[in-house]
């Protein structure tokens, strides 16, 4: 855990009014409860059954974003105490998001995963894709759907390069792509663009991010087995 790092990055951040998203996946609950202690509010997790052992044990005012790609028939575990989904990739993700909150008397937020790196493993929509999903959700909300599974904006990943044009270029795509999603709905409060990482995120502030998602800077480089 590097202190330090996340008290220049808070303050960095604070000056250019984005959020900071703590990336905790493969983090213990002590180095997450440290990162509490000094006011971070906002964690980001992976995956779904590491996050649910976490969440029972953390304090409860902890603002828990799932980040990776997730299952419909993983919805209904995390339905009951997430804040926001930031890996909506699809109309029948965002479905079964609306469903499972709705049962559980909450809206659960939602950002809409934008594909804007030339890497196959990455997930998310392209514009045609967003084009349709934007659509359908208005045409739906007439009939009371969606109500529970609010679209607050969008999350996307540049590539793994160290070109910072082409990261550049990527980061202005995926803004131009969230500006078509607040036109979408000018009424509702869209105003989440969840866009950089520990690699890029001075880049992705540049280019108008409002929520830089950071694990490694501040947790250290993640051990795997």
């Amino acid at each position: 855990m590097n202190t330090t790092a996340y008290t220049e990055i808070t303050e960095q951040l604070k000056s250019s009014g984005v959020q900071l998203l703590a990336v905790s996946k493969t983090k213990t609950v002590e180095e997450i409860q440290m990162l509490y202690d000094l006011g971070q509010r906002d964690f980001g997790e992976n995956y779904v059954q590491e996050l649910m052992e976490k969440q029972t044990v953390l304090p409860k005012d902890i603002r828990w974003h799932f980040i990776g790609h997730l299952q419909t028939n993983k919805v209904k575990f995390l339905a009951p105490f997430i804040y926001m989904i930031q890996s909506v990739d699809s109309l029948k993700l965002l479905l079964e998001i609306d469903k499972h909150a709705a049962k559980n008397g909450r809206a659960v937020r939602c950002l809409l995963q934008i594909y804007i790196a030339h890497e196959d493993t990455k997930f998310g929509l392209n514009e045609s894709a967003l084009d349709s999903l934007l659509l359908t959700v208005n045409q739906n909300r007439q009939e009371g759907r969606f109500s529970h599974s609010p679209i607050s904006g969008c999350m996307g990943m540049a590539s793994l390069t160290d070109d910072k044009m082409q990261i550049k270029e990527e980061f202005k795509q995926l803004h131009l792509l969230y500006e078509k999603t607040r036109a979408a709905f000018p009424s509702d409060p869209v105003d989440t663009l969840s866009m950089g990482m520990s690699s890029d995120y001075s880049i992705a502030i540049e280019s108008g991010s409002t929520m830089v998602r950071i694990g490694s800077l501040i947790f250290g480089k993640r051990i795997t087995t």
